[in-house]
């Protein structure tokens, strides 16, 4: 269908190239700039007309200089015939994120440098072509002496062929420090020689053996999909949202709201996955400065992976293209970087009547709109579910490769697992900071923490089996960090401020969040101070314009946790009725498995927002029974399916194949 630009559709190609256009126009930015994204300045874009320009922030730094700034501008609309721009504030040049292509300039750089060339030497490796140097963020690692310079260390790998696996052959010891700006090997660390891995690390089929025999299992929609799109606003049964994507954040959800009989109810203002913090818990020396903000440090939209070729997603499939501005100032296209589709979802709600044999039973199925980011050696999947019950979920889905370190003939690792001879990966945590503006029947909301008890009180309690459930609302953010605890069924209440039950409650969305887990590092380390955010489970603030980030706005190589949500919180703003922010941060511990090796089956970890008082009763009553939809008997001959499989296109072509990934090396 036709449509105009909304003002939370991703930024196109043509707007990004136009706003570059005329930064470059500007003497300051030197030869050679960088650039570290552009994004929508949101808070003043929700309120233009569709179709209007819209006001934009982009990262530009001349490294020559030791330069940097953020450029405020307006793309071209139906109010301004062209582009302009608007200030210029200068930010500290070591701060901003690291593009995929300054790394792989660095990469390339660093691995023919003498230095490195010469400990690669003292480990028998003469040909650098088949070396990966990988730009590691270095944020609290800095060198004293290097204070004031761009800077990353670099983990170094080792490939006995093209299309070998390098992160499966890391060379041990061999630590470079970098200057991203100049692009040079300052100094190399050398803690030693080791053995390289003996043994492969491909994982491709026909590796270790042939392939299993898998009978065909067929996705088929004959009537098409459910959903109904339109640019990028979805429609699904009762749902409604738009699709958004950022430089930081990748996808983006806006306005999800539910279709409640006549009136169209708001849940969420927006929902993204804001920050991802990977520390590893290992003192080795090619290990223990490995602790990122993979969304801070590198971006998750540029490390989006194309899902044109991969079998990410089955039955009908829409895909939207993302545009993001690489590190040269180009605008650069991720073809079916997002998809959506519908999923079974086994049973929905059944009753058997055993007096009468009356058995009623209807099928779930839910909308799920996803995105993959590969940093390196890991991928992660990031799946947002909305289900008929009007639940709303977020899976986490963790594969690739494990990010391993050498070990000497001999020895086994403390701190992590053997996966292959001379090779361990060492214990390591992910956290997932998710940002959620929430609007549960209105703007207005507040937090509830609620928590089970035993009643005390013998008179209401004779036969000690009485429960109750204590209610404790989360009155300003001084007191909005909070630990989930699931042996109290610990659970929160995100409630309106304006409106009621039948039964006067407030209506409200219930927060679970089952995945969690603490630092395991020592109060003052580099490690707990560069994530303050960790320390608790859930975060709530009063929604802030400038606030966009739980890192804040440019965490690499910043001071120590002195900036994000632990800052905004001495605010202590009231929270009861606020335009609330809620922050979940959902978490794993990985003690690696050998069977992770050398690839990961996908764990998987998330969270689970259901109505709680905000519906008179079953919202699904109205999904009907599967016999008025199709049989509950397999027929005869399944009807085929003009755009089902494996990435299907829209002729009804199906490519089983590799993504296009990324890489730092």
């Amino acid at each position: 269908m036709t449509h105009s630009r909304h003002w939370s559709d991703p930024l196109t190609s043509e707007e990004i190239a136009e706003v570059v256009a005329l930064v470059r126009t500007d003497d300051r930015i030197g030869l050679q700039p960088r650039f570290w994204g552009i994004a929508l300045e949101e808070s003043l874009a929700r309120a233009l007309a569709t179709g209007q320009g819209r006001p934009v922030r982009l990262v530009v730094m001349n490294p020559d200089a030791h330069a940097a700034w953020e450029v405020t501008g307006w793309t071209s609309g139906t109010d301004r015939a062209t582009a302009s721009l608007g200030s210029w504030t200068p930010v500290d040049a070591k701060r901003p994120g690291v593009s995929s292509d300054e790394a792989r300039l660095i990469a390339q750089a660093a691995r023919n440098h003498p230095l490195i060339v010469e400990a690669l030497a003292k480990r028998g490796i003469t040909d650098t072509s088949l070396v990966w140097v990988d730009p590691e963020s270095i944020t609290g690692f800095e060198p004293e002496d290097l204070a004031d310079r761009r800077l990353s260390w670099g983990t170094v790998w080792h490939r006995e062929s093209a299309d070998d696996n390098g992160y499966a052959r890391p060379v041990a010891g061999l630590v470079p420090i970098l200057d991203l700006e100049t692009l040079d090997v300052i100094r190399v660390e050398d803690h030693g020689v080791l053995p390289m891995a003996s043994e492969g690390g491909n994982y491709r089929s026909g590796t270790w053996g042939p392939d299993r025999a898998v009978a065909p299992l067929e996705i088929t929609q004959a009537d098409g999909p459910g959903f109904d799109v339109d640019g990028h606003e979805v429609t699904w049964q009762n749902w409604s949202f738009r699709i958004g994507f950022t430089h930081r954040e990748g996808l983006v959800l806006h306005d999800v709201s539910y279709r409640d009989g006549d009136v169209v109810r708001p849940v969420l203002r927006r929902a993204a996955v804001n920050e991802m913090y990977v520390p590893y818990l290992d003192s080795d020396p090619t290990a223990y400065r490995k602790n990122f903000f993979d969304w801070g440090e590198y971006g998750a939209g540029p490390l989006t992976a194309s899902l044109e070729l991969g079998c990410d997603c089955v039955g009908e499939i829409h895909y939207f293209d993302a545009n993001v501005l690489d590190g040269h100032g180009e605008a650069k296209t991720i073809t079916n970087g997002v998809c959506l589709h519908e999923e079974d979802f086994s049973t929905l709600w059944k009753h058997v009547n055993t007096r009468t044999g009356e058995s009623d039973v209807r099928r779930s199925r839910r909308l799920v709109i996803s995105f993959f980011a590969t940093v390196a050696n890991y991928d992660y999947g990031f799946y947002w579910s909305l289900y008929q019950d009007g639940a709303i979920e977020l899976e986490i889905k963790l594969t690739g490769i494990l990010s391993v370190s050498g070990i000497d003939d001999g020895q086994m690792p403390r701190y992590g697992r053997m996966v292959s001879p001379n090779v361990q990966a060492p214990t390591h945590q992910h956290y997932f900071a998710v940002r959620l503006d929430t609007a549960v029947d209105g703007p207005q909301n507040r937090l509830v923490e609620v928590h089970a008890e035993v009643e005390e009180d013998e008179e209401l309690n004779p036969f000690g089996n009485a429960c109750k459930m204590v209610s404790n609302t989360i009155v300003s953010e001084k007191d909005a960090g909070r630990m989930a605890d699931s042996s109290r069924a610990m659970h929160w209440r995100i409630e309106s401020t304006d409106r009621t039950n039948r039964f006067g409650e407030s209506t409200s969305y219930r927060l679970m969040m089952p995945n969690t887990t603490k630092l395991f590092a020592k109060p003052g380390s580099i490690v707990e101070r560069k994530a303050p955010f960790v320390s608790k489970h859930l975060w709530a603030s009063a929604y802030a314009a400038e606030e966009r980030f739980i890192t804040g706005e440019y965490p690499n190589q910043a001071d120590l946790g002195a900036e994000g949500i632990t800052a905004w919180q001495q605010a202590d703003r009231p929270l009861d009725g606020a335009e609330l922010v809620v922050w979940p941060v959902i978490a794993v511990h990985h003690y690696p498995r050998p069977e992770e090796w050398p690839i990961m089956p996908v764990a998987r970890i998330g969270f689970r927002l259901e109505p709680d008082g905000f519906f008179t009763r079953n919202p699904s009553l109205d999904v009907p029974a599967q016999e008025s939809i199709s049989s509950c008997h397999a027929p005869a001959a399944a009807p085929a399916a003009a755009h089902s499989g494996c990435g299907c296109g829209s002729g009804g072509s199906c490519h089983c194949g590799p993504g296009a990934g990324h890489h730092h090396g």
